[in-house]
């Protein structure tokens, strides 16, 4: 079967709106609260439900979705404000999220997940800390004009991988992969 590109423009997907404002504007909905600046995205709700524990967090607020309820802890860590939150399963519900917490107040993020990977010599707990990314799933394309890869911010990789040498953590560096048909890989795209 013969490889078809779709042509810019023929695919809603490939319609790159740059407008700032969206339709339904976050900070219109979702009034600024009292909430740290920086905050962690975690996915492992466990590892949420440990630090906030051992840390003496508190819920501050809570994101709200067809799927519940999901509360934004804060945290303090080293005499600073840190809210810990879990993003939601899936991009299009973490970029929904992203953006409330952004309207509530929340400015700086780092995200901490798992995921699958294609290379062999990496084994479940490896830190990957992402350079690129190959983007075969619809959230980023409304963030982003139209492209097979994005690449990550050269100064957050940097302080990311500076913090990972200093606490002596092992890591590798490298492309991903995002997609929402994880088990088609391989099928059309490799």
């Amino acid at each position: 079967m013969a490889e078809t590109r779709p042509v810019p423009g023929s695919a809603p997907i490939l319609e790159f709106d740059p407008t700032r404002e969206a339709v339904i504007e976050p900070s219109v909905v979702i009034k600024p609260r009292d909430v740290p600046v920086c905050a962690v995205l975690c996915f492992f709700q466990d590892v949420i439900e440990r630090v906030v524990r051992e840390h003496d967090g508190r819920e501050v607020t809570r994101l709200r979705s067809e799927i519940g309820d999901n509360p934004i802890y804060e945290i303090q860590y080293r005499d600073r404000r840190l809210a810990i939150v879990h993003p939601g399963v899936g991009a299009p519900l973490a970029a929904g999220f992203l953006e409330e917490l952004i309207a509530l107040g929340c400015r700086a993020f780092v995200a901490a997940g798992g995921a699958g990977v294609l290379v062999a010599e990496l084994a479940m707990g490896h830190v990957i800390v992402p350079t690129s990314a190959i983007r075969d799933e619809g959230t980023s394309y409304h963030y982003l004009p139209p492209g097979r890869e994005v690449e990550a911010n050269a100064d957050a990789v940097a302080a990311i991988v500076a913090t990972l040498e200093r606490h002596k953590v092992p890591f590798v560096t490298g492309k991903t992969w995002t997609t929402d048909a994880l088990y088609q890989i391989g099928r059309a795209h490799v």
